[in-house]
């Protein structure tokens, strides 16, 4: 795989699921499928893991690099992960991995519209076949419902001077491409340091045409749902507002006796995967067991 491309917390993941011989697992968002193709080497011959992804083709190229019958590809979202399991006789698992949020393959393909540095047209869907793209937010949504959505999603506190000229702009004409609207948000609130004026407003748009954050808080719950007594949990997260849903609910459902932290204090990559990966920079993981 590409540096792009490579799995991120690999050794640690592995440390919290700790795969065992014919044990079932979930990687519900296989992505290039790095970390499955790890969890793979430790389950032997009767092993399983099902790889989950709603992006048709990350499932596809997962298929082509990994070439292993024991992994099962299925297009899903986190909500349709009991649904899912039950399709395929399963009722419970032995670890579920969720790695959350944009992948590198996505962000680089630039006519895939998630990139500010992209000249194709807004889009931003993970799953291509869905109607509701970036380009019918920024062009049809209500200026109230904007500003809501780069607060609460991008936490930008420039969400209304933003807003404001997305609208005029709009007003005048329809808000097409990508480098369109990074160009829009620069000229509202200039340009300082090295991070991009835009990146949390295509944060915040992203988060809202997948519905990534509804979609984690049901994927969590389901887990409980799925996990064997036992059973692990990992997630990684890549910013705040992610990394709060979870802490919440492994918190939370450690009080009730549901899970067990596995640690306090998220994990992060060390320096030299920083080295070697530094798009991990901004990874957080945390795990539970099953109780």
């Amino acid at each position: 795989m590409s540096q792009e491309h490579l799995p991120v917390l690999v050794r640690e993941v592995l440390d919290v699921l700790s795969p065992v011989e014919g044990g079932v697992y979930v990687d519900a968002t296989v992505g290039l499928g790095g970390h499955s193709g790890e969890i793979l080497k430790l389950i032997g011959r009767d092993g399983m893991v099902l790889g989950m992804d709603r992006d048709e083709e990350a499932l596809k190229m997962a298929g082509e690099r990994l070439d292993d019958g024991r992994l099962v590809l299925k297009k899903c979202n986190f909500s349709g992960i009991e649904a899912l399991l039950s399709s395929l006789g399963i009722r419970e698992v032995d670890g579920i991995l969720f790695d959350i949020g944009v992948s590198m393959m996505q962000l680089k393909d630039l006519k895939r519209g998630f990139s500010f540095n992209s000249d194709e047209r807004l889009d931003m869907r993970m799953d291509v076949t869905r109607d509701f793209s970036a380009w019918e937010l920024v062009n049809r949504y209500p200026a109230k419902e904007l500003v809501r959505i780069l607060r609460d999603y991008g936490e930008e506190y420039r969400a209304v001077r933003i807003t404001r000229a997305i609208v005029r702009q709009r007003d005048k004409k329809s808000i097409d491409t990508c480098s369109e609207l990074a160009g829009i948000v620069s000229l509202a609130v200039g340009r300082r340091g090295r991070i991009h004026p835009a990146t949390k407003t295509f944060q915040a748009l992203r988060i809202e045409v997948n519905s990534e954050l509804d979609e984690l808080r049901q994927g969590l719950d389901l887990s409980l749902k799925v996990l064997k007594r036992g059973g692990r949990l990992c997630v990684i997260a890549y910013h705040s507002l992610e990394d709060r849903v979870v802490k919440n609910f492994i918190r939370d459902n450690a009080r009730s006796g549901l899970l067990g932290q596995l640690f306090k204090k998220p994990i992060i990559p060390g320096m030299e995967e920083l080295r070697r990966n530094p798009s991990s920079r901004s990874a957080k993981m945390r795990g539970a067991e099953r109780l």
